[in-house]
């Protein structure tokens, strides 16, 4: 009996059959988005809207580190393509660029986000199309995903570090002014779980949309109710008005701090170093650590970018992120997600910050403390630091008053 003719499934199975054959003989296949000479990687920050005022700097320490690496031969042989997208300041934006960059650009990593509204957005989308997302800013804690590295601070490495420096210096009574999300919000949660367990009090919660510009009726009632401290969870532009508000309410530094934690080097050169000198900033890295990578660090960006601009924690946080990636790919000879994830477990570089660990059951970074004050030229001078890197313990686990926080 003839053969009947092969039927079109059956020649698609061989087809198939035969790749599947010829990847197994010649080792697993690339991701998408690597190919003999190149691998694709997103950058997603907000390069317009109120946001912009911060993103727009770590853009620039991602693609110096981008450009960095490729300049030394790339990963594993590859040069490092990034494809941009603008967040636009809006969460609903993040996760739809987020998506493009990795169905469409088929990105096998993603550097950027600043908001936590922005990164609530993103996580369902890295969890469902299994990407991995390289966040940079210091958050609320109260979350882990396989899907995203937290090279930014969690809060018991910038938060509580802070409050106890408040504290240890007197400061009792605490007035809480953010903007209206996520972020504030729930910090203001683990302040006052805080507060209640140290006997502080807190005198005022006050929230303003982000982009908002009106202050003068919250820095008047600073300036009336003379709390010990302000704790300054305030976003994006919006710094600019509140500083030079609370400066024009007679608020000065020596008799009211405001110690803020999303205020960097780049955020007081737009705020005005006569507006906010004198005030208190909690984060892990300034300009002015002294040691080689950050000298070399400051120098490369500086060179790249201009003798005028200034470096700072988120900035060097995302810079720090595609270094950790590339050692994790090296480390896995291999850019899969699931290979790079396994292998991010212990591994660590001489950051600028100092020596950074990443967590492989949180996939977040241990980091030094540091509390600083804004000095006349708009730098941030270093006043306090944790003797070592703080292991994160997003989940406040070792905090028994924090027993009942929520995300």
């Amino acid at each position: 009996m003839a053969c009947s003719r092969p039927s079109t499934w059956t020649k698609t199975l061989t087809a198939a059959l035969a790749l599947t054959l010829a990847a197994t003989a010649c080792g697993t296949a690339e991701p998408a988005g690597v190919d003999t000479d190149t691998v694709t990687v997103g950058m997603l920050h907000s390069l317009s809207g109120t946001m912009a005022i911060s993103e727009v700097t770590v853009r620039d320490a991602v693609q110096l580190a981008i450009d960095e690496i490729n300049a030394d031969g790339g990963v594993l042989g590859r040069q490092i393509e990034p494809v941009l997208e603008d967040g636009a300041s809006d969460e609903a934006t993040f996760a739809e660029r987020a998506q493009k960059l990795l169905q469409s650009d088929n990105a096998v990593a993603v550097f950027g986000g600043w908001t936590s509204a922005s990164r609530k957005a993103m996580l369902p989308v890295f969890e469902r199309n299994n990407g991995l997302l390289f966040y940079p800013v210091q958050y609320e804690g109260l979350e882990a995903s396989d899907n995203i590295v937290y090279t930014g601070a969690t809060t018991n490495q910038q938060i509580i570090p802070a409050l106890d420096y408040l504290r240890e210096q007197g400061h009792t009574s605490l007035y809480l002014v953010g903007s209206d999300y996520v972020f504030p919000r729930t910090a203001n949660q683990i302040i006052t779980a805080y507060a209640d367990h140290h006997d502080m009090e807190i005198t005022a919660q006050e929230y303003t949309p982000l982009g908002h510009t009106e202050y003068s009726t919250i820095t008047n009632d600073i300036a009336r109710t003379e709390p010990d401290a302000v704790f300054n969870t305030l976003n994006g532009d919006s710094n600019v008005s509140f500083f030079q508000q609370l400066r024009s309410a007679g608020v000065e530094a020596q008799d009211v701090p405001v110690l803020s934690v999303s205020v960097a080097e780049e955020e007081v050169e737009g705020i005005g170093a006569d507006n906010i000198a004198g005030h208190l900033t909690a984060w892990n890295y300034y300009q002015s650590v002294d040691n080689d990578a950050n000298t070399g660090f400051v120098e490369a960006f500086t060179d790249t970018y201009g003798a005028d601009r200034v470096t700072s924690d988120p900035m060097q946080s995302a810079y720090n992120g595609v270094y950790l990636w590339k050692a994790a790919v090296e480390a896995a000879d291999s850019f899969e997600v699931e290979d790079v994830r396994a292998a991010l477990d212990g591994i660590g570089i001489d950051a600028p910050e100092g020596p950074i660990t990443v967590d492989g059951d949180t996939q977040h970074v241990a980091k030094t403390a540091r509390i600083g004050q804004v000095n006349d030229e708009g730098l941030i001078d270093e006043i306090w630091t944790s003797p070592e890197p703080i292991v994160p313990d997003p989940y406040l686990q070792g905090y028994d008053w924090a027993d009942n926080l929520t995300g």
